[in-house]
């Protein structure tokens, strides 16, 4: 049923890593699937922002983002699956969105994180592709 299935992996919460990927893997292996690993390092869009942080900031953060993925997917990818890992640059929503639209995905998963009162159900990057994306989206909940 899904032929490429894109996970959204935050790579600043390594506890998730044992709660979405497993996920992820599983309906991969039950589909006979790719699996397409994004990460995304938010851009400092505002100047304000950005200018408390060195100019090759984002450039560093990418590359070791890079790292990191490389490493947690030769530490917990399953051998019998095809797992591609990518990180790009931006809005966290927004990147998701065109990473699986670019890849040809037609499955998203990734992790509601823990939602406060105003987010109601959903965090606001998990919300936002839920709402915009062409895909089908599986949330992965946890306590």
């Amino acid at each position: 049923m899904f032929k490429k299935i894109l996970l959204a992996l935050d790579l600043g919460d390594p506890a998730s890593y044992n709660r979405v990927l497993p996920v992820a893997q599983d309906l991969a292996e039950r589909h006979n699937s790719e699996l397409h690993v994004l990460s995304v390092v938010p851009s400092y869009t505002m100047p304000i922002v950005g200018s408390f942080f060195p100019d090759d900031f984002e450039v560093k953060a990418v590359m070791a983002a890079k790292q990191t993925l490389a490493k947690v997917l030769s530490n917990e990818a399953r051998p019998s699956l095809m797992v591609k890992g990518h990180v790009v640059n931006g809005s966290i929503y927004e990147e998701i969105i065109k990473g699986a639209d670019t890849l040809g995905c037609d499955l998203i998963i990734m992790e509601a994180h823990r939602p406060e009162f105003k987010d109601f159900l959903l965090g606001p990057n998990a919300a936002r592709v839920v709402r915009h994306a062409k895909q089908s989206v599986f949330v992965v909940r946890h306590n």
